[in-house]
């Protein structure tokens, strides 16, 4: 068999869509490229690896063990381009992250220090829940992640780097605010409006009503922090989301915070990397820059 590198990365990219045309469009191919680079290594191998069921393609029991060997293969070749990145020094290369959405907030500003410092290195940010951010580590699709949850018992490290607290919000005229200390339970009597499942908001939410043996009412599930604010604005109900989201709205009276027994919730921002993978000279400088500037006493 004379199998390519370039097959490989494609093959492992339509398996991973499980599609051709969203394999060629996230490789910048055309899907014709994609089909014909796929039937040669049909052909080299000898075997089917790609079943057509209905619109959706499917991995024959060959095409299943030929992507764990391509995504093994995959992450060397990243490894080696690491290495090598670290002997030419910063002067190119490309940085993935995958972040959950809240880090948008504060990402922006480090991002634009890191590019200032090194201009030849390309960055690619993928702002996602906290389930894709995991999943896209796990699959070497991001060098370093952010997030407010690391996993449990995968085979990564998580380094916290900044706190994250989590307020309940209202609009200003709702008929809990300016009413001094809420005890939690009153929040039972409330529509909440909450973020998707897989979210890392929603899960500690769940988590601290179940620690208290409460209940609560849910209203809307929104997909983003900006959909819930705007959602309380319009008295649909009150939310809880991270401080940093609401610098602005406090500023101009258009929410308040609700001082709610319990809160603010203290969740953390965490950075992490695989312990299999070498980072890249890229990698290791922006995780000095985010590091540098921690709060003292972190570890």
């Amino acid at each position: 068999m004379n199998i390519t590198l370039r097959q490989l990365r494609i093959f492992e990219a339509v398996a991973r869509h499980a599609s051709i045309s969203r394999a060629a469009g996230d490789l910048l191919l055309t899907q014709p490229a994609v089909s014909m680079q796929v039937k040669q290594l049909e052909d080299q191998i000898g075997l089917p690896l790609i079943d057509q069921i209905g619109k959706r393609l499917c991995l024959t029991e060959a095409g299943q063990e030929l992507r764990n060997h391509a995504a093994r293969i995959n992450a060397q070749v990243m490894d080696l381009r690491s290495a090598m990145d670290q002997f030419r020094g910063l002067e190119r290369g490309v940085l993935r992250l995958a972040v959950v959405s809240t880090a948008i907030y504060f990402l922006p500003k480090l991002i634009a220090t890191f590019t200032g410092q090194y201009p030849g290195v390309r960055m690619s940010l993928q702002v996602v829940n906290r389930d894709a951010v995991l999943s896209a580590l796990s699959d070497n699709q991001a060098d370093l992640a952010i997030t407010g949850q690391p996993p449990e018992g995968a085979d990564t490290d998580a380094q916290h780097f900044m706190d994250n607290p989590l307020v309940v919000i209202a609009a200003p005229d709702h008929r809990l605010a300016g009413t001094g200390p809420i005890a939690l339970g009153r929040l039972e009597d409330e529509t909440l409006l909450l973020r998707e499942p897989g979210s890392g908001t929603r899960a500690t939410i769940e988590r601290h009503f179940a620690a208290n043996k409460l209940a609560y009412r849910p209203g809307c599930e929104l997909s983003s922090n900006e959909a819930i604010k705007q959602a309380v604005q319009a008295g649909l109900g009150i939310g809880i989301v991270p401080a940093q989201t609401i610098e602005l709205e406090l500023e101009t009276r258009r929410l308040i915070i609700l001082p709610v027994e319990g809160f603010p919730i203290v969740r953390k921002w965490f950075l992490l990397q695989r312990r299999d993978k070498r980072p890249s000279g890229a990698a290791q400088a922006f995780i000095s820059l985010l590091l540098a500037d921690r709060q003292p006493g972190l570890s």
